[in-house]
């Protein structure tokens, strides 16, 4: 059922993670164009809450998932009294769908059934129209759809503070800058260090500044360490030492991020700065960045297919390389190939 009237107040639920928040944020921007009015509420997580909290035409709901039950009485508590004209639920899993339970709205929208996955689809009133591409953001811009609205290419509006991005080119300096995010949330993504390593100083002989990115948690910080270690302290070590609107602002500042399959990828795609990614275990025409699909170095394809035996085009696109050490089949000629690629089409 698509409605053309103007909602006044419309709830996104949107937990996580990172990346999706970015892509979710595409077509919610895309909203607020066709709907100028209405006031928009997104339910996320802690972390999310951070990224989400320099826009200030969207009102921040914290969702935390580490208090379990109480989590959701808590959340509860804090819509109280409130029902909104729509609720886009807007991820396809148990937790997020008990979270809608505490969320009181007139109309409730989910995903198709392809991708209402955990049940979803007894959550909601209505569904999405299937995507025509297996993209997750191709999947947010439906939700458009849905409210009568017809979605255009998706671009963002990211209003980094004059602050933050002064910040972020001290931080950098002068010159070319090529930024490596190492690691990903799960450790199965990330590349190989040996690869960052040949990559890392191919960049520096090309005349680059490079400079590692990353959270704050000890792994990160520790792999980032370890890498520039074997790169004899050649590179700019900024990880764990930014706020998420200062990682933007030098994701924007910078010419290119080398990323796996994580959340600094797809905020690049939200700003403009060309991705490098490497990926072997989700299909990077789902979960890739979106502007930079191009520019990925992926092994999934070739892993999938010897995984079950049969061409891709016959599997689900949610076909998951199970092999932890697929991260391994990438070679780093391939990602210098990429590099160098990089290099001559944007004129690096």
């Amino acid at each position: 059922m698509n409605n053309t009237a103007s909602p006044n107040t419309i709830c996104v639920l949107r937990l996580s993670a990172i990346g999706d928040v970015c892509n979710a944020l595409a077509a919610v921007q895309q909203i607020q164009q066709g709907f100028p009015k209405a006031k928009i509420t997104w339910v996320c997580g802690k972390a999310e809450a951070r990224l989400l909290a320099i826009f200030d035409d969207i009102e921040v709901v914290v969702f935390d998932k580490s208090q379990g039950w109480r989590g959701l009485i808590a959340l509860r508590k804090q819509l109280a009294g409130r029902r909104f004209d729509v609720l886009l639920h807007m991820q396809a899993a148990l937790r997020a769908s008990l979270c809608s339970l505490m969320i009181s709205a007139k109309r409730r929208i989910g995903f198709d059934r392809a991708r209402a996955k955990d049940g979803q689809w007894l959550f909601t009133s209505e569904a999405i129209q299937a995507a025509s591409t297996p993209h997750v953001l191709d999947g947010f811009m439906q939700f458009v759809a849905q409210l009568g609205l017809t979605p255009k290419p998706p671009s963002w509006c990211v209003p980094l503070s004059e602050q933050a991005t002064t910040w972020a080119k001290q931080a950098l300096g002068e010159g070319k800058h090529l930024l490596i995010c190492p690691a990903a949330s799960k450790d199965y993504k990330n590349w190989t260090l040996g690869g960052y390593q040949q990559l890392a100083e191919y960049a520096l002989e090309q005349g680059f500044r490079v400079s590692l990115i990353g959270s704050p948690s000890a792994k990160e910080k520790a792999l980032s360490a370890k890498l520039n270690q074997r790169c004899q302290s050649q590179l700019n070590d900024l990880c764990g030492h930014t706020s998420l609107e200062q990682l933007w602002a030098l994701i924007q500042a910078a010419d290119l991020l080398l990323s796996p399959d994580t959340g600094p990828a797809h905020m690049a795609v939200a700003v403009g700065t060309p991705v490098l990614g490497v990926y072997a275990h989700h299909n990077p025409k789902r979960t890739g960045p979106y502007y930079s699909q191009e520019y990925v170095v992926s092994v999934w394809q070739q892993l999938i297919e010897a995984q079950h035996q049969r061409p891709a085009d016959q599997l689900s696109w949610r076909s998951r390389v199970k092999d932890p050490k697929a991260m391994q089949a990438i070679e780093a000629d391939q990602v210098i190939a990429m590099f160098q690629r990089i290099q001559r089409e944007h004129q690096l």
